[in-house]
């Protein structure tokens, strides 16, 4: 018994070491040498100014820009050290065969038919009314930053040409074309928007 004790000890020392500490070890120094801007969180830093991450959803509402997915965070339940509110975001619980998610769904398109009234009689995406699973995607399908061309344009005094530029600019299609599906990341379109982000 005390033997199989000492060999159970040792693989449990040794397995620690090797998956705990040299793998990660071997796995961040590989991120930060090869891929150091995607290991660091993909910050979109311009002009020494930072504007967020590519990866994480912002909410835009203006009518100038353009709307993410519907986000689900909380920013009112934790504090930091210092008191500062902490964000988290989480999946959302609400069956999409429930009563109260066709509600949300109704209001939400309520809301974009009133913002968008050009685009009244066309089907609304369904990113545009629901979240994901994260709560912070980045990114919505072609067809809803379509849909929101109109609305964008209008409110920009600039045309919907211009407007359908800067999101094809910023539309990344399926990876090694056949996995995925085509996305537009909407933090680059309103940078770009904004004139913050320059073509190139």
């Amino acid at each position: 018994m005390k033997q199989i004790l000492i060999r159970a000890t040792g693989m449990l020392a040794a397995m620690s070491v090797v998956c705990g500490l040299a793998y990660t070890l071997l796995v961040t120094g590989i991120g930060q040498v090869f891929f150091p801007w995607q290991a660091n969180g993909s910050i979109l830093e311009i002009d020494g100014k930072t504007y967020g991450s590519q990866l994480l959803g912002q909410p835009f509402a203006d009518e100038g820009h353009l709307w993410g997915r519907i986000m689900t965070v909380d920013t009112s339940s934790f504090t930091d050290e210092d008191g500062q509110p902490v964000m988290y975001a989480w999946a959302s619980n609400k069956s999409p065969a429930g009563e109260e998610m066709e509600e949300l769904v109704a209001q939400r398109v309520e809301a974009l038919r009133a913002s968008n009234p050009a685009m009244a009689d066309q089907p609304i995406p369904v990113d545009l009314v629901t979240c994901s699973g994260s709560g912070l995607d980045p990114e919505i399908s072609p067809a809803a930053a379509a849909y929101q061309v109109p609305r964008i344009a209008a409110a920009r005094g600039i045309s919907e040409e211009e407007v359908q530029k800067i999101i094809d600019q910023y539309t990344t299609g399926r990876f090694l074309g056949i996995f995925g599906e085509p996305r537009v990341n909407v933090l680059q379109v309103n940078l770009a928007l904004d004139g913050i982000l320059k073509e190139g």
